[in-house]
């Protein structure tokens, strides 16, 4: 269970943390504010670039928060500046790196509840938390955040994505 969620979650918010230094690097070297890049959307219904690394760190630390049995770090308002979502990813990876890895790792059939950001609580165990709902929403936002900025021209490639070298 602590591979299922601490071990994808931390590498996969590095290497999206290097895609945004990625698109930061684009943007000055095209004198362009990298802050534009982060109100791209795919569609106008869609999640905007810095909603979707605010949403991938929100599943990223909610989900072993719940495994654990303790409450999630809280994350500060989300900022459309890459400082402020670097800071928030370098924040979800500390927290979720010093999570207990025995009690997320006999969390499987934990009874848990994840609540919606309108107050609706879903009920899970903690393997089909992670199995249907927080891991998959977890890599839709950082598929998506890589795409907004591949859709932008920053030269992004799979290795970049999976971070392997």
């Amino acid at each position: 269970m602590y591979e299922a969620s601490v071990g994808l979650f931390v590498p996969y918010l590095r290497n999206l943390s290097v895609l945004l230094d990625k698109g930061v690097a684009y943007a000055e070297a095209r004198k362009f504010n990298p802050a534009v890049l982060l109100g791209m959307r795919m569609a106008p219904n869609m999640y905007d670039l810095a909603q979707q690394v605010g949403e991938a760190c929100r599943h990223a630390v909610v989900a072993p928060a719940l495994l654990a049995q303790c409450e999630p770090v809280a994350l500060p308002p989300l900022e459309h500046d890459m400082a402020g979502l670097q800071a928030r990813i370098a924040t979800s990876i500390e927290f979720i790196e010093s999570l207990p890895r025995a009690e997320i790792d006999a969390a499987a059939e934990l009874k848990v509840f994840f609540r919606l950001k309108n107050g609706t609580e879903l009920p899970f165990t903690g393997r089909t938390l992670l199995l249907t709902n927080s891991v998959p929403q977890f890599f839709f936002h950082v598929t998506t955040a890589y795409d907004l900025l591949r859709h932008a021209g920053v030269e992004l490639v799979k290795k970049d994505f999976l971070g392997r070298k």
